[in-house]
C-alpha cells in the first residue's frame, strides 16, 4: 500500500489535518479541486474507492442513503442513483434545510445520472426535505480528512458532518445501528489518539480506500442528538449559528417543546427573560378568537384591534411593514404561533390570525424589522408543516388595507 503520512502522538486534530493535506499535495495524490487544504480532499482513485461500496451488503440492503456533497463521494452518489435508491444530500451549510433529495428525471440516461451525482446536479435535480420530511436513512456516507482503523474520524474542522448526524438522530431519521461509511485514500488512514474525540464526534463503521475495505467494528457510541450546551459543533451552538441555520433553530424549538434542555452555552438570562410587547401577551390575545373581519384588518374583540389598523404609521417609527405567514396547519392554534414568535425574537406590533385560511399577517414597525423577522422565522416548522414566511406581496398603501392571498 502507498506510504502514509507519519503519525504524531499528542498531535492536535489540526496537526493531523495539515499533515494529510500537505502529504496529498506533495505526493501528487491530490485531485481536483485543488489545493485540497481546508477541504474534504479529493484524491487519485476516489472513483475506484467509491465503486467498492457496491460490494457491501449494507449498501445493497439500503433504500435511502445520505451522502455528503463532497467531490470524492461523487462515485457513491452515482452508484446510489444507478441502483435506484433514494439519495439525500445535505444542503450546503444547512442554509435552507437539512437535505435535498436528488430526483433524476424519468427515463434519465447514464449521462444524466452522472450529472445528478455532481454538485451541478445537486442544484438542478433536487427537492428540499424539511424536518417534517419523514426521512428514514438506512446508510450514511461522509467524507473525511483523516480516519483511523478503529473508526475515529477527523473532518475538515467545520463540524457539519457531526451536526448533520446529530440532527438526523433528533428528527428520528437514523437509528443506533445505521451504518456510517467514509471514503478516503489509503494515506488518509492514520493513527488518531482517542483523547482527540469528543461526544459529538461521529465514528465510522466502514472505511473504503482504493485498495481496501476496512470494517472497524467500532463500539464507541455515536452522537445521541444535538448537545446544545456543549462547545462542540462549529465551535459551539450559539445564537449566531441559529440565525445562520434556520432548521437548527426549528429543531431546538421542537426539542424545547417536548421538555429537553436546549440551553445554549452563550444563553444569558437577559435574553431568556426578554420582555415581550403587550401585543403578544397571552391575556391580551385570547386564543379562541377567530377572524371575523375583512381580510387584512384587525380582528374585533382583540387587544390590538384598538390600534388604528388602517394607519400606515404607528408611533411615527417608520412605515409599517407586514409579513405573511402561510402553510399553517389547521391543528395549530394562534397561541402556538405567538409562542414561536417570542422564542425567535420576532414579536410583531400586531398579529392578524387567519387560521381558517391557514395564514397570519404580522405587522412590524419598519421594513428592516420585518426583514429580520422573515430571516429569523425561515425554516420554522409548526404542527408538521414548514411555514411559508415572506414579506406580504401588497403592503398597506395610503390607508388602504390590501393584502393579497399570496398565491
Amino acid at each position: 500500500p502507498p506510504p502514509t503520512p507519519p503519525s504524531h502522538p499528542g498531535a492536535s486534530k489540526q496537526d493531523v489535518r495539515e499533515k494529510v493535506w500537505d502529504y496529498l499535495e506533495a505526493s501528487g495524490l491530490a485531485a481536483f479541486p485543488r489545493p485540497v487544504h481546508r477541504r474534504i480532499p479529493n484524491f487519485q482513485g476516489s472513483h475506484q474507492a467509491c465503486c467498492s461500496i457496491k460490494e457491501l451488503d449494507v449498501f445493497n440492503r439500503a433504500h435511502e442513503i445520505k451522502v455528503d456533497p463532497d467531490k470524492p463521494l461523487e462515485g457513491v452518489r452515482l452508484a446510489a442513483l444507478q441502483a435506484r435508491k433514494t439519495l439525500l444530500v445535505p444542503t450546503p451549510r444547512l442554509r435552507t434545510g437539512l437535505f435535498n433529495r436528488i430526483v433524476p428525471p424519468s427515463g434519465a440516461t447514464k449521462e444524466i445520472l452522472r450529472i445528478c451525482a455532481t454538485s451541478q446536479g445537486i442544484k438542478e435535480y433536487s427537492v428540499p426535505v424539511g424536518l417534517d420530511g419523514k426521512a428514514r436513512v438506512d446508510l450514511v456516507v461522509v467524507g473525511s480528512v483523516a480516519v483511523s482503523e478503529k473508526g475515529w474520524r477527523i473532518g475538515k474542522g467545520e463540524g457539519y458532518a457531526d451536526m448533520e448526524y446529530a440532527m438526523m438522530v433528533s428528527m428520528g431519521a437514523v437509528q443506533e445501528d445505521t451504518p456510517v461509511i467514509t471514503i478516503v485514500h489509503d494515506c488518509q488512514v492514520v493513527d488518531i489518539a482517542e483523547e482527540l474525540l469528543g461526544d459529538h464526534d461521529l465514528t465510522m463503521d466502514y472505511i473504503l480506500t482504493p485498495t481496501r475495505t476496512i470494517k472497524t467494528n467500532c463500539k464507541r457510541l455515536k452522537p445521541q442528538g444535538i448537545i446544545w450546551h456543549k462547545a462542540s459543533y462549529l465551535s459551539n451552538v450559539s445564537y449566531e449559528m441559529l440565525e445562520k441555520i434556520p432548521i437548527l433553530k426549528s429543531l431546538r424549538y421542537r426539542e424545547k417543546q417536548i421538555g429537553k434542555d436546549v440551553t445554549l452555552q452563550d444563553e444569558h438570562s437577559d435574553l431568556a427573560n426578554a420582555t415581550t410587547p403587550a401585543a403578544l401577551n397571552e391575556k391580551a390575545m385570547p386564543e379562541n378568537t377567530r377572524p371575523q373581519a375583512a381580510m387584512g384588518s384587525a380582528q374585533r374583540g382583540q387587544h390590538y384591534a384598538e390600534h388604528d389598523s388602517l394607519s400606515p404609521r404607528l408611533g411615527g417609527s417608520g412605515i409599517i411593514t407586514t409579513v405573511y405567514v402561510g402553510n399553517i396547519p389547521p391543528s395549530v392554534r394562534v397561541s402556538e404561533l405567538k409562542c414561536a414568535l417570542r422564542e425567535f425574537h420576532a414579536t410583531p406590533l400586531r398579529l392578524n390570525w387567519q387560521g381558517a385560511q391557514n395564514r397570519a399577517f404580522l405587522d412590524y414597525k419598519d421594513k428592516a424589522t420585518a426583514e429580520s423577522a422573515v430571516s429569523s422565522l425561515k425554516g420554522l416548522s409548526l404542527g408538521g408543516n414548514t411555514l411559508r414566511v415572506e414579506l406580504a406581496k401588497n403592503q398597506r398603501n395610503k390607508g388602504q388595507v390590501e393584502i393579497n392571498s399570496q398565491k
